[in-house]
């Protein structure tokens, strides 16, 4: 452990005609510092003040916004640029071993200004008149980066059940209950070889002042047949209720005949009596918790371990073989934050903005299923389906009997049976309208031959992968073309499983987009909106139905493509595909799309 202790405090005495030396202006320097940082170690903790973001700007080079941070020294780390550095660069980089590795801040002073010495005889000329405070970037493998570690108190009533080279069993429960309120009791089994020994345990546990979730006074923990790997942890979480009366010599007791283990099947003897001793008093958590913080003492606080840096991120590291990637960087999780009273206004402010789950409006529970035979046969569903264009390209060395394959598609109505069917799409001129009509054949085209189609002659298969949601389809060509693509039309329906929701159901529930359809530049951007029928608003899913039409984000904002066209997008209930509608976006030049944008539907 790092010994951080800055005290005791020893400032100047000053008195008539006494000498200054060097020494003496160092012990000023000294005992304001240490002050400070005491203050800050005590008051605030360690952790982030402000800033210091972490950004990914290419490949192999990070940025770091400028900010404020708390070491465990009560050290202020002041980053007042933000700095760009390369990953090789960065201090730490040649001794790392995982592809996990955390970016930290640490403090750092560097002498500078150098000016001439005057009486230093037999010494150098030139010292160093000034030292700036500042900061230096390290990465450390996260395996190896220590959390900062809390000072050891007893508010914890602890039971070591059982321990050997492979395993540790540990009770634990708060020292001190108030009377009549619910507590926690954790049992954890920590794995401390590499050995792959199974565990498991039934024990039972007697409170007498503390009652179970059934009333009774015994509680009984299983743990069956767990491998866990070495430094993993299992835990099991018991909620207890005490009584409504203080009990100042209340215990948790374990009976060596009452406490099975095994490993590896072979049960362990145990073979003391255990017991955790558990005050219930008449108070409340709040005070409880308050008082046992303020009892651990300064030594205990001091000699706490800790690191001297923050950790700004974690990087996930792809290593090739002449170089090391950045391959995503992590923030949420990593940091610690310092809470401060200035932010305490604004962080009311913005905590409005938040409601309690107890606020949250109560989503009607969808009705149970109806048995078969109880109110009659279960009414079929018609089958989900999805459609999209499927481009194969046709390459100039193209020989009839040669087999193309498309990329794999993935057709969007999730795992299990689905099927495919895919048909020639060409445009015809339409000798009733005299206008360009689309066409779709499904089949053998051989037997519209006398239509003088632009389709090429192929036979075409599909395979579907039911455990990816996808399929890929493949083309025979049974005679050579100048056409560069093969373009095709897929259908896609799921077959109803065992379980799915029944028409009944989603009977009278539907969705409808807000306005239908949408007049908008192009690269122009809107948000389709969505009212919702008989039904609760839930979760929606967004897709364009053909290739090219532009961009739709999970939440619906769609981005217009840079061609003028019609475009197709569906929206569907995420967990009720079959509730779904149509949206339209009619994409013409900017100067265009103002003057004919349709009212919104009510």
């Amino acid at each position: 452990m790092n010994n951080k202790q800055l005290f005791p405090f020893e400032r100047n005495r000053y008195y008539v005609g006494k000498l200054l030396t060097s020494a003496d202006f160092q012990a000023e320097q000294t005992y304001a510092g240490n002050k400070r940082r005491f203050l800050n170690e005590m008051l605030f903790g360690q952790g982030i003040v402000c800033g210091l973001g972490v950004y990914a700007l290419d490949d192999v080079s990070l940025m770091v916004e400028s900010g404020v941070a708390l070491d465990s020294w009560g050290r202020e780390l002041v980053l007042d640029n933000s700095i760009v550095r390369k990953l090789s660069t960065i201090e730490g980089f040649d001794t790392l071993e995982a592809d996990c590795v955390s970016l930290c801040l640490r403090y750092d002073e560097k002498p500078e200004q150098p000016v001439y010495t005057v009486n230093r005889r037999d010494q150098e000329e030139y010292e160093m008149n000034r030292l700036r405070e500042g900061v230096s970037l390290v990465l450390v493998d996260t395996a190896q980066a220590a959390a900062p570690e809390l000072p050891e108190n007893e508010f914890f009533s602890r039971i070591l059940m059982f321990q050997n080279e492979d395993y540790t069993v540990e009770l634990s429960i708060p020292a001190f209950i108030p009377c009549g309120s619910r507590v926690r009791m954790t049992v954890t089994v920590t794995k401390l070889s590499a050995a792959a020994i199974p565990f498991s345990m039934e024990c039972t546990l007697q409170s007498p002042a503390l009652a179970a979730q059934d009333g009774s006074h015994e509680t009984k923990i299983n743990i069956a047949d767990a491998t866990p790997v070495q430094g993993e942890r299992i835990v099991r979480h018991v909620w207890l209720t005490a009584q409504q009366r203080p009990a100042p010599d209340s215990v948790i007791i374990a009976e060596p005949g009452r406490v099975d283990i095994r490993l590896a099947g072979q049960r362990v003897q145990v073979m003391e009596k255990m017991s955790a001793r558990a005050v219930i008093e008449q108070t409340d958590a709040e005070s409880i918790i308050e008082r046992e913080l303020a009892r651990v003492s300064l030594e205990t606080r001091a000699m706490a371990a800790g690191e001297d840096y923050i950790r700004l991120a974690e990087l996930k590291l792809q290593r090739t073989q002449n170089n090391c990637i950045i391959e995503s960087v992590r923030e949420n999780g990593v940091k610690q934050f310092v809470r401060t009273n200035v932010d305490e206004a604004q962080r009311r402010l913005l905590r409005t903005y938040y409601g309690d789950k107890n606020d949250m409006p109560q989503m009607q529970q969808p009705a149970a299923p109806v048995a078969q035979g109880e109110t009659g046969p279960l009414m079929p569903r018609e089958p989900l389906f999805a459609t999209g264009l499927c481009e194969i390209p046709i390459s100039r060395e193209m020989r009839p009997g040669q087999v193309l394959y498309s990329d794999e598609i993935m057709h969007g109505l999730g795992k299990g049976d689905v099927f495919v069917s895919v048909g020639f799409e060409y445009l015809s001129e339409d000798l009733k309208t005299n206008q360009m009509a689309r066409n779709i054949i499904y089949g053998n085209a051989d037997l519209f031959a006398d239509e003088q189609m632009p389709v090429p002659q192929a036979e075409l298969a599909v395979k579907v992968m039911s455990d990816r949601g996808s399929f890929m389809v493949a083309a025979r060509m049974q005679e050579e073309t100048s056409n560069a693509l093969l373009v095709l039309r897929w259908m896609a329906y799921k077959i109803p499983a065992a379980g799915d929701k029944l028409e009944s159901d989603i009977k009278g529930k539907r969705i409808s987009a807000m306005p239908p359809t949408i007049v908008m530049g192009t690269r122009d951007s809107h948000y389709f909106n969505v009212r919702f029928h008989n039904m609760e608003p839930c979760t929606l899913t967004y897709t364009l139905t053909e290739k090219g039409s532009g961009e739709i984000t999970t939440d619906g904002v769609y981005t217009a493509p840079a061609r003028e066209g019609v475009y197709e997008i569906r929206i569907a209930c995420t967990d009720d595909p079959m509730i779904s509608t149509y949206a339209y976006a009619v994409v013409k030049k900017n100067n265009e799309s103002a003057a004919e944008q349709p009212a919104a539907e009510e």
